[in-house]
């Protein structure tokens, strides 16, 4: 392929390429680097493009994968190893916990009596259903039927009262 040729089928399509390039990098100056790189290695292989059936489409694709070559090379770059993230809790979070934690040993403490003392056995002491049952005098079957019931109550207090939050937010 001579000058003339690469620059009718190849450059004529910087406009085109530059959007395309930009749209997947999401930063104009690496989109700009992506096509600049692209014209170069195919300048470099000019006389092997003779070969090629559609030079506009094997551009395009040859830009689409330097691009996921880029986004890869850059997400590599820019991860921390698991063992240097930070995933302590914000004083926010922290603040958020604990009070989410208040609230639920209140809603608990609302639970009909058998409910309470089956949702605590499991969930705050970590019993097993067939040691509860065999303490409650209840079949395995009950224990589990109660313990849903109230599960189930509490996420329904819990999803409530963030209704409420949010309604008051909103109507600010």
């Amino acid at each position: 392929m001579d000058s003339n040729n690469f620059n009718l089928q190849i450059l004529s399509l910087a406009d085109k390429m530059f959007r395309f390039a930009k749209s997947m990098l999401r930063n104009e100056d690496a989109a700009r680097d992506a096509v600049q790189e692209l014209n170069l290695k195919l300048w470099e292989k000019r006389h092997q493009l003779d070969q090629v059936d559609n030079v506009p489409a094997f551009a395009m694709r040859s830009l689409r994968n330097l691009c996921l070559d880029t986004i890869r090379q850059t997400k590599d770059e820019d991860e921390l190893s698991y063992d240097v993230m930070y995933n302590e809790p914000n004083p926010h979070q922290q603040t958020e916990n604990t009070d989410m934690a208040q609230r639920i040993k209140s809603m608990i403490d609302h639970l009909p009596e058998l409910q309470r003392t089956i949702i605590r056995m499991r969930d705050v002491e970590g019993m097993e259903i067939n040691e509860i049952a065999y303490i409650t005098n209840l079949t395995a079957n009950a224990v589990t039927v109660n313990l849903s019931r109230a599960r189930q109550r509490i996420r329904e207090q819990i999803i409530n009262e963030n209704k409420r939050v949010e309604e008051t937010i909103w109507r600010k």
